[in-house]
């Protein structure tokens, strides 16, 4: 009975020896392997940019009585101690009634300090309590062809304010052709920045951003073509940065002007109108209709000359006239080329 026991004893010793050893083998082999985690981190993920500017963020309504006429996008960019400033689309704000909704859902009214049509450019003044966040300005000049921009903004109307949408810088220095009336479908002609983010009616005014969270930007087209995706357009921050201040004060932006009436050369109504015939064959340019006494033009250009090019810019129509003038000032000098007598002739002017 004694051996017995001890032959047990043993028995026993070496079952829970190797129910030791293989918990022990078990415990290894579990640890070798990471546990999994609840949360995903992406590597690029833009989350922490949209975090530092969602809150300058704001949708826009105007209303003309109780009737609402355009909705759009807009950003703080300025906050004092009691007035902030909000930078959106000229063609955003229509009507006599201007309502903001910030980051927090909260209504309010917004003042418009200043407009230009041309530059497609509003500010707005709002109390500064009412500004959760302010944008930082960044540069579109320092962006290289595919780097990420994004915008956030409220596509479609209010209810989807806040909506991120991201993608690619597409092309810089774009010029594209816009209205800036109904009346007139060439109208003016605008230097973009080109990005494929998606954007609908209502990103309108909202901001541009780089990867940092920098402005760069402000959301104003899309090409709306069929067949065309993707291909959405921004005014540069610097156009901004440059004409803020005379916004901010409610002053008139200036451009200067060459002092000349303009019809388009393919545009044969208005030619036979003012009793002008071009040679066979000229489609392109911009066709001198009157010089106005004293102006720039005036002593350089006459009536039935046609307007190629000014400076390095090839001239397809009177738009693109208007366009190279908004890229001087006044004491700039501008050549010009021009067609008389189916002869090419080249001069330079100051303007003033």
């Amino acid at each position: 009975m004694k051996k017995t026991m001890k032959q047990l004893n043993k028995i026993d010793y070496i079952v829970i020896s190797s129910f030791f050893v293989v918990f022990l083998l078990i415990t290894i082999v579990i640890n070798a392997f990471p546990k999994q985690k609840t949360a995903i981190y992406e590597k690029n993920s833009l989350a922490n940019s949209v975090e530092k500017v969602k809150d300058a963020s704001v949708a826009i309504e105007t209303y003309s009585g109780d009737a609402l006429m355009t909705n759009g996008s807009g950003f703080i960019y300025k906050k004092g101690p009691l007035k902030a400033y909000v930078i959106t689309n000229e063609h955003v704000i229509d009507g006599n009634r201007i309502v903001l909704y910030n980051a927090n859902d909260k209504e309010v009214d917004a003042k418009l300090l200043g407009e230009d049509a041309h530059l497609d450019l509003a500010v707005l003044e709002i109390d500064a309590k009412d500004a959760p966040g302010v944008v930082t300005f960044g540069s579109s000049d320092d962006l290289r062809l595919g780097d990420t921009v994004f915008t956030v903004g409220s596509p479609i109307s209010k209810r989807y304010q806040g909506s991120v949408s991201a993608g690619v810088l597409s092309g810089k220095d774009r010029v594209v052709q816009t209205l800036i009336n109904e009346t007139d479908t060439k109208e003016w002609l605008m230097n973009v920045l080109q990005f494929d983010a998606s954007v609908s009616p209502g990103n309108s005014g909202g901001a541009l951003f780089n990867a940092n969270g920098e402005v760069v930007g402000v959301c104003t087209l899309k090409l709306m073509e069929d067949g065309v995706e993707g291909m959405s357009f921004a005014i540069p921050v610097e156009y901004v940065k440059a004409n803020i201040e005379l916004l901010e004060k409610g002053k008139e932006l200036t451009w200067p002007e060459l002092g000349i009436s303009m019809a388009d050369a393919d545009d044969a109504a208005q030619l036979t109108t003012h009793d002008l015939e071009l040679p066979d064959g000229i489609v392109k340019g911009a066709v001198v209709l009157k010089v106005k006494k004293d102006s720039n033009a005036d002593g350089h250009l006459q009536k039935g000359d046609i307007i190629t090019k000014i400076d390095n810019l090839e001239i397809k129509n009177t738009a693109y006239v208007k366009y190279a003038l908004s890229r001087h000032k006044v004491g700039d000098k501008m050549k010009i080329t021009y067609t008389r007598n189916k002869k090419e002739k080249t001069i330079t002017i100051t303007l003033k």
